[in-house]
Protein backbone atom coordinates (compact mmCIF):
# COMPACT_ATOMS: atom_id res chain seq x y z
CA UNK A 1 0.00 0.00 0.00
CA UNK A 2 1.20 3.26 -1.00
CA UNK A 3 2.04 6.00 1.59
CA UNK A 4 -0.89 8.66 1.94
CA UNK A 5 0.55 11.76 0.26
CA UNK A 6 1.11 14.65 2.90
CA UNK A 7 -0.16 17.83 1.96
CA UNK A 8 1.67 20.43 1.35
CA UNK A 9 2.23 23.56 3.49
CA UNK A 10 1.93 26.85 2.08
CA UNK A 11 4.84 28.77 2.86
CA UNK A 12 4.26 32.15 5.26
CA UNK A 13 3.66 35.19 3.40
CA UNK A 14 6.75 37.37 5.25
CA UNK A 15 4.05 39.45 7.56
CA UNK A 16 2.83 36.30 8.87
CA UNK A 17 6.63 35.41 9.36
CA UNK A 18 7.18 38.95 11.40
CA UNK A 19 3.92 38.34 13.36
CA UNK A 20 5.14 34.58 14.07
CA UNK A 21 8.63 35.92 15.10
CA UNK A 22 7.36 38.96 17.46
CA UNK A 23 5.17 36.60 19.23
CA UNK A 24 8.48 34.55 19.60
CA UNK A 25 10.38 37.33 20.48
CA UNK A 26 8.34 39.20 23.31
CA UNK A 27 7.07 35.75 24.55
CA UNK A 28 3.65 36.69 24.40
CA UNK A 29 1.51 33.48 25.98
CA UNK A 30 -1.10 31.96 23.48
CA UNK A 31 -3.91 33.37 25.50
CA UNK A 32 -7.47 33.96 24.43
CA UNK A 33 -6.37 37.80 23.21
CA UNK A 34 -3.51 36.41 21.17
CA UNK A 35 -5.20 33.43 19.83
CA UNK A 36 -8.23 36.52 19.15
CA UNK A 37 -5.17 38.44 17.39
CA UNK A 38 -4.56 35.43 15.36
CA UNK A 39 -8.56 35.20 14.36
CA UNK A 40 -8.39 38.78 12.97
CA UNK A 41 -5.10 38.67 10.54
CA UNK A 42 -7.57 36.88 7.89
CA UNK A 43 -10.03 39.67 9.03
CA UNK A 44 -8.65 42.24 7.19
CA UNK A 45 -7.09 42.85 4.33
CA UNK A 46 -3.43 42.18 3.20
CA UNK A 47 -2.56 45.98 3.08
CA UNK A 48 -3.72 46.92 6.52
CA UNK A 49 -1.95 43.70 8.49
CA UNK A 50 1.06 45.83 9.18
CA UNK A 51 -1.37 47.35 11.71
CA UNK A 52 -1.83 43.89 13.38
CA UNK A 53 1.79 43.26 13.23
CA UNK A 54 2.15 46.38 15.37
CA UNK A 55 -0.28 45.42 17.95
CA UNK A 56 0.59 42.12 18.48
CA UNK A 57 1.70 43.17 22.10
CA UNK A 58 -0.31 45.89 22.89
CA UNK A 59 -3.59 43.95 22.07
CA UNK A 60 -2.30 40.56 23.21
CA UNK A 61 -1.14 42.07 26.08
CA UNK A 62 -3.77 44.62 27.03
CA UNK A 63 -6.59 42.49 25.96
CA UNK A 64 -8.83 42.86 23.19
CA UNK A 65 -11.78 41.27 25.50
CA UNK A 66 -11.75 45.14 27.26
CA UNK A 67 -13.87 45.61 24.13
CA UNK A 68 -17.66 45.25 24.25
CA UNK A 69 -19.59 44.37 21.33
CA UNK A 70 -19.23 47.37 18.80
CA UNK A 71 -22.27 47.14 16.51
CA UNK A 72 -22.47 50.04 13.72
CA UNK A 73 -20.34 52.10 15.41
CA UNK A 74 -22.38 52.06 18.59
CA UNK A 75 -20.81 50.80 21.69
CA UNK A 76 -23.57 47.73 23.16
CA UNK A 77 -23.37 46.44 26.60
CA UNK A 78 -23.14 43.23 27.12
CA UNK A 79 -21.75 41.79 30.31
CA UNK A 80 -21.69 38.42 28.86
CA UNK A 81 -19.65 39.93 25.79
CA UNK A 82 -16.69 38.80 24.36
CA UNK A 83 -14.11 40.30 21.49
CA UNK A 84 -14.98 37.52 19.42
CA UNK A 85 -18.33 38.29 19.28
CA UNK A 86 -16.49 41.89 16.96
CA UNK A 87 -15.89 39.63 14.12
CA UNK A 88 -18.58 39.65 11.83
CA UNK A 89 -18.70 40.99 8.58
CA UNK A 90 -20.58 44.08 9.65
CA UNK A 91 -18.11 45.01 11.69
CA UNK A 92 -14.80 45.03 9.65
CA UNK A 93 -14.56 48.55 8.49
CA UNK A 94 -14.87 49.56 12.47
CA UNK A 95 -12.60 47.01 13.23
CA UNK A 96 -10.06 48.54 10.97
CA UNK A 97 -10.57 51.60 12.04
CA UNK A 98 -10.11 50.80 15.81
CA UNK A 99 -6.62 48.96 14.84
CA UNK A 100 -5.40 51.52 12.77
CA UNK A 101 -6.32 54.50 15.85
CA UNK A 102 -3.52 52.42 17.44
CA UNK A 103 -0.97 53.00 14.85
CA UNK A 104 1.16 56.06 14.70
CA UNK A 105 3.30 56.33 11.78
CA UNK A 106 6.50 57.27 12.78
CA UNK A 107 8.67 55.89 16.03
CA UNK A 108 7.93 57.63 19.33
CA UNK A 109 9.83 56.37 22.00
CA UNK A 110 8.41 56.85 25.24
CA UNK A 111 10.97 60.32 25.80
CA UNK A 112 9.72 61.70 22.56
CA UNK A 113 5.66 61.32 23.58
CA UNK A 114 3.86 65.04 23.16
CA UNK A 115 2.54 65.28 26.38
CA UNK A 116 -0.67 67.27 26.06
CA UNK A 117 -0.93 67.75 22.16
CA UNK A 118 -2.96 66.59 19.60
CA UNK A 119 -1.72 62.98 18.11
CA UNK A 120 -2.13 61.77 15.09
CA UNK A 121 -2.73 57.52 14.09
CA UNK A 122 -2.24 55.77 10.85
CA UNK A 123 -6.27 55.96 10.37
CA UNK A 124 -6.67 59.75 10.82
CA UNK A 125 -8.27 60.94 13.97
CA UNK A 126 -6.45 61.74 17.12
CA UNK A 127 -6.22 61.68 20.60
CA UNK A 128 -3.95 63.23 23.28
CA UNK A 129 -1.29 61.64 26.18
CA UNK A 130 -1.01 63.64 29.67
CA UNK A 131 0.96 62.88 32.43
CA UNK A 132 -0.86 62.07 35.17
CA UNK A 133 0.87 61.38 38.39
CA UNK A 134 4.28 61.19 36.40
CA UNK A 135 2.49 58.45 34.53
CA UNK A 136 1.49 58.75 31.10
CA UNK A 137 -2.70 58.55 30.35
CA UNK A 138 -4.34 58.66 27.18
CA UNK A 139 -7.66 60.52 26.09
CA UNK A 140 -9.22 58.89 23.02
CA UNK A 141 -11.83 60.77 20.72
CA UNK A 142 -14.19 59.50 22.75
CA UNK A 143 -12.89 61.08 26.06
CA UNK A 144 -12.39 57.58 27.39
CA UNK A 145 -9.23 56.79 29.34
CA UNK A 146 -5.96 54.26 28.96
CA UNK A 147 -3.14 54.03 30.97
CA UNK A 148 0.17 53.60 29.30
CA UNK A 149 1.71 50.51 31.44
CA UNK A 150 5.06 49.44 29.60
CA UNK A 151 7.12 51.36 27.35
CA UNK A 152 9.55 51.19 24.83
CA UNK A 153 9.24 47.65 23.46
CA UNK A 154 11.50 47.47 20.52
CA UNK A 155 10.41 45.65 17.35
CA UNK A 156 12.00 45.74 14.03
CA UNK A 157 9.80 47.33 12.43
CA UNK A 158 9.03 50.22 15.27
CA UNK A 159 8.18 50.36 18.82
CA UNK A 160 5.07 48.97 21.14
CA UNK A 161 3.78 50.39 24.11
CA UNK A 162 1.24 48.45 26.57
CA UNK A 163 -1.86 49.97 27.38
CA UNK A 164 -4.99 48.69 29.37
CA UNK A 165 -7.71 49.56 27.24
CA UNK A 166 -8.70 49.80 23.78
CA UNK A 167 -8.60 53.22 22.32
CA UNK A 168 -11.88 54.13 20.31
CA UNK A 169 -11.82 57.02 17.59
CA UNK A 170 -14.46 60.07 17.82
CA UNK A 171 -17.71 59.55 16.82
CA UNK A 172 -19.33 62.92 17.50
CA UNK A 173 -18.49 66.80 16.66
CA UNK A 174 -18.48 69.56 18.79
CA UNK A 175 -22.31 70.20 18.03
CA UNK A 176 -22.99 66.24 19.17
CA UNK A 177 -20.69 66.50 22.10
CA UNK A 178 -22.08 69.77 23.31
CA UNK A 179 -25.81 67.73 22.92
CA UNK A 180 -24.57 64.80 24.51
CA UNK A 181 -23.43 66.79 27.41
CA UNK A 182 -26.84 67.86 28.23
CA UNK A 183 -27.82 69.25 30.22
CA UNK A 184 -24.78 71.41 30.80
CA UNK A 185 -25.16 72.82 27.41
CA UNK A 186 -28.92 73.22 26.32
CA UNK A 187 -28.58 76.85 26.75
CA UNK A 188 -25.83 77.04 24.00
CA UNK A 189 -27.28 74.74 21.72
CA UNK A 190 -30.44 76.94 22.24
CA UNK A 191 -28.34 79.85 21.29
CA UNK A 192 -27.05 78.18 18.43
CA UNK A 193 -30.41 76.81 16.90
CA UNK A 194 -32.21 80.35 17.78
CA UNK A 195 -29.14 82.37 15.94
CA UNK A 196 -28.92 80.40 12.86
CA UNK A 197 -30.40 81.76 9.97
CA UNK A 198 -31.65 78.01 8.16
CA UNK A 199 -29.14 75.88 10.72
CA UNK A 200 -25.80 77.53 9.27
CA UNK A 201 -24.50 77.79 12.75
CA UNK A 202 -25.01 74.54 13.54
CA UNK A 203 -24.39 73.09 9.82
CA UNK A 204 -20.87 75.19 10.31
CA UNK A 205 -20.08 73.70 13.41
CA UNK A 206 -21.04 69.72 12.32
CA UNK A 207 -18.50 70.17 9.39
CA UNK A 208 -14.93 69.04 9.14
CA UNK A 209 -13.19 71.57 10.26
CA UNK A 210 -10.94 71.79 12.67
CA UNK A 211 -12.76 73.98 15.60
CA UNK A 212 -12.37 75.17 18.98
CA UNK A 213 -15.01 76.09 20.76
CA UNK A 214 -14.94 77.53 24.36
CA UNK A 215 -18.35 76.22 25.41
CA UNK A 216 -20.14 78.70 28.13
CA UNK A 217 -22.41 76.49 30.71
CA UNK A 218 -26.01 76.93 31.40
CA UNK A 219 -25.09 78.98 34.50
CA UNK A 220 -22.95 81.42 31.85
CA UNK A 221 -25.78 82.35 29.87
CA UNK A 222 -27.79 83.28 32.82
CA UNK A 223 -25.24 85.17 33.90
CA UNK A 224 -25.27 87.29 30.53
CA UNK A 225 -29.24 87.48 30.43
CA UNK A 226 -29.30 89.34 33.53
CA UNK A 227 -25.82 91.27 33.11
CA UNK A 228 -27.43 92.38 29.42
CA UNK A 229 -30.90 93.23 30.65
CA UNK A 230 -30.16 93.97 34.51
CA UNK A 231 -33.17 91.87 35.43
CA UNK A 232 -31.25 90.24 38.78
CA UNK A 233 -33.79 86.94 37.68
CA UNK A 234 -33.47 86.62 34.21
CA UNK A 235 -32.48 83.55 32.68
CA UNK A 236 -30.76 82.47 29.46
CA UNK A 237 -34.11 82.55 27.79
CA UNK A 238 -34.31 86.08 27.90
CA UNK A 239 -31.85 86.50 25.35
CA UNK A 240 -33.44 84.38 22.72
CA UNK A 241 -35.95 87.16 21.14
CA UNK A 242 -35.57 88.59 17.85
CA UNK A 243 -34.00 91.78 18.38
CA UNK A 244 -30.79 89.80 20.24
CA UNK A 245 -30.38 87.37 17.11
CA UNK A 246 -27.66 89.44 15.37
CA UNK A 247 -26.08 89.95 18.45
CA UNK A 248 -26.63 86.14 19.33
CA UNK A 249 -24.89 85.50 15.89
CA UNK A 250 -21.93 87.73 16.62
CA UNK A 251 -21.19 86.61 20.63
CA UNK A 252 -21.39 82.81 19.37
CA UNK A 253 -18.97 83.03 16.67
CA UNK A 254 -16.81 84.77 18.86
CA UNK A 255 -16.74 81.63 20.98
CA UNK A 256 -14.97 79.51 18.12
CA UNK A 257 -11.55 78.95 16.36
CA UNK A 258 -11.36 77.99 13.40
CA UNK A 259 -8.48 75.60 14.39
CA UNK A 260 -7.78 72.80 16.88
CA UNK A 261 -6.08 74.17 19.75
CA UNK A 262 -5.40 71.54 22.80
CA UNK A 263 -5.11 73.45 25.99
CA UNK A 264 -1.14 71.86 25.65
CA UNK A 265 -0.93 73.74 22.28
CA UNK A 266 -2.49 77.10 23.86
CA UNK A 267 -0.14 80.15 23.43
CA UNK A 268 -1.30 82.47 26.71
CA UNK A 269 -0.82 85.94 26.26
CA UNK A 270 -1.10 85.94 22.43
CA UNK A 271 -4.42 86.79 20.84
CA UNK A 272 -6.55 84.16 19.20
CA UNK A 273 -8.71 84.95 16.60
CA UNK A 274 -12.05 83.58 15.73
CA UNK A 275 -14.70 82.80 13.42
CA UNK A 276 -16.25 86.07 14.11
CA UNK A 277 -13.03 88.25 13.00
CA UNK A 278 -12.31 89.63 16.49
CA UNK A 279 -9.50 88.29 18.70
CA UNK A 280 -9.36 87.24 22.73
CA UNK A 281 -6.22 86.88 24.92
CA UNK A 282 -5.77 83.44 26.92
CA UNK A 283 -3.79 84.29 29.98
CA UNK A 284 -2.15 81.37 33.11
CA UNK A 285 -3.90 82.22 36.44
CA UNK A 286 -3.07 80.87 39.56
CA UNK A 287 -5.66 78.01 39.10
CA UNK A 288 -5.46 77.51 35.60
CA UNK A 289 -6.13 79.56 32.92
CA UNK A 290 -8.35 82.44 31.72
CA UNK A 291 -10.17 84.17 28.65
CA UNK A 292 -9.69 87.66 28.47
CA UNK A 293 -12.59 89.32 25.82
CA UNK A 294 -12.87 91.92 23.87
CA UNK A 295 -14.36 94.22 26.49
CA UNK A 296 -11.92 93.40 29.26
CA UNK A 297 -14.09 90.95 30.80
CA UNK A 298 -12.64 87.44 32.31
CA UNK A 299 -14.13 84.20 31.63
CA UNK A 300 -12.37 81.32 33.50
CA UNK A 301 -11.45 77.77 31.44
CA UNK A 302 -13.13 75.36 34.09
CA UNK A 303 -12.55 72.08 31.95
CA UNK A 304 -10.28 71.48 28.89
CA UNK A 305 -9.80 69.36 26.41
CA UNK A 306 -12.98 67.57 25.57
CA UNK A 307 -11.96 65.50 22.38
CA UNK A 308 -14.58 65.78 19.36
CA UNK A 309 -14.27 64.22 15.62
CA UNK A 310 -13.90 67.64 13.92
CA UNK A 311 -12.28 69.59 16.88
CA UNK A 312 -12.18 69.92 20.79
CA UNK A 313 -14.46 71.80 22.85
CA UNK A 314 -13.35 73.86 26.58
CA UNK A 315 -15.99 75.01 28.78
CA UNK A 316 -15.83 78.22 30.34
CA UNK A 317 -17.54 80.31 32.94
CA UNK A 318 -18.68 83.22 31.60
CA UNK A 319 -19.90 83.98 27.97
CA UNK A 320 -17.04 86.08 26.04
CA UNK A 321 -18.30 89.29 24.42
CA UNK A 322 -16.34 90.87 21.09
CA UNK A 323 -15.34 94.22 21.83
CA UNK A 324 -18.34 97.09 21.13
Amino acid sequence: MSAKAQPVKQPKSRAEQKLAAFHDEDSIDKSYDFQLLTRLWPFISPHARYVVISLVALLAVAGLNLLRPILMGKVVSHAGARAADLLVPANKPLVRAVLQYHVLTSVVNSSAIPFGKAITPAGGGYFKIDLVSSKPVITDGRNRKANITTTDIAASNGVVHLIDNVLLPADKTVVQTAIASAPEFTSLVAALQFASNNGDLVDTLSGSGPFTVFAPTNAAFDALARELTGNASATAAALLVAENKALLRTVLTYHVVPARVLKGEISTNTPMTTVQGRSFVIQATATGVAITDGRNRTSNITATDVLASNGVVHVIDKVILPPQ
